[in-house]
Parts: C-alpha cells; structure tokens; sequence
C-alpha cells in the first residue's frame, strides 16, 4: 500500500503503517549518526537536555555530502541502521516515532519499537543524490563539531522509505523471506 505521511508523526498515523507500505514523508526529520547517538546517550546518562526532543519525531541515519550550488544538502544516503542499535531503545522510550536507515535492526529494538508503538522505515541504499531531491531545507541544530555527523534539522517533501518495521512487530525483511520461500517450493 502507499502512503503518504507528514512528520512529526501522530500514533494514528504510525497506526496505519504496515510492514511493506511505501510511504512519502512530508514535513520535519531529523539527522544522526553513530556519534551523534553516543553524545545524546550521554547526555541521557547524565540528565542533560537532549538538542531535540523525540515525542513523535523521526531520526534519519544519514550523513549528507557537501551540497552542491543551490542544493539544500548533497548525497543523503542512509547509514546502516544496526550501528544505532544500542541507542535506539531508549530513544525510543522518550517518544521517538519513527527511524529511517538501512539493513536490520537487533530484537531490543524491535521490542522497543512495539513498547512503545513506533516504526522502523529503510530508504534505499546507493540513491543519496536521488533521496536529496526530497530535501527542501537542512540546518545544523546541535554537534556542528561532528562535521557531517552533526544533527540536522531536514525539511523533506515526499521522502520515500518503505515499513520494515511496524508497530505490531511485523518485519518485512523476515515476512519476505519466507513468502520468497514459499513461491519457490511451489515451482
């Protein structure tokens, strides 16, 4: 099924998402990679204010390339998901509604994402310079030290990402492996 979204999200429209609907997303997400979820779990560990809030947000896992002239941003590819995973959870547990990256994500997280009735989208891996059309604006918002690992605040119109992960657990990586399976021992 497609959808189209507008972030930051609410519960109902995270309830609407399936495991392998493609969907556009409109409106504000975030960026952060591996260094930016060590600063912000620190943060955590030590009851500092995070730079941004989660409720209902969605983090990117995307480190952007120089933009060209008159682009907002360069190549905007996602960054393995996995790499988060120690992070994820308790993002998640504060509210954040949706991540977006690439690859699997480890069973904390996928117990987290049904706690706490969130979704996990992947973008399409090796497409940066096509998934940069879908940037409108990018404005560094915290850790500007970390060069392209800083955190971005990202206006996107029609973003495209596909459900992994949905809130009931459903994993589109597992339930077409098994549907591939199937068709295969039909022949």
């Amino acid at each position: 099924m497609e959808q189209h979204i507008t972030a930051p999200l609410s519960k109902q429209e995270v309830a609407k998402l399936k495991s392998g609907d493609y969907v556009y997303i409109t409106g504000t997400i975030y960026t952060a990679r591996d260094a930016a979820h060590k600063r912000m779990f620190e943060s955590l560990q030590n009851n500092e204010p995070l730079p941004m809030e989660m409720k209902d947000n969605i983090i990117y896992y995307m480190g952007p390339s120089p933009a060209r002239e008159g682009r907002p941003i360069g190549s905007a590819g996602p960054t393995t998901a996995s790499r988060m995973d120690k992070y994820a959870p308790s993002l998640l547990d504060l509210g954040l509604c949706g991540m977006i990256g690439k690859g699997k994500r480890s069973q904390e997280v996928s117990d987290a994402i049904i706690r706490n009735g969130a979704v996990y989208f992947a973008a399409v891996g090796g497409a940066g310079a096509l998934l940069s059309k879908s940037i409108v604006s990018s404005e560094v918002i915290a850790y500007d030290d970390l060069g392209t690992e800083a955190i971005r605040k990202l206006e996107v119109k029609d973003f495209p990402v596909i459900v992994v992960i949905d809130k009931d657990g459903n994993n589109l990586y597992e339930t077409a492996i098994t549907a591939y399976n199937k068709e295969q021992n039909k022949k």
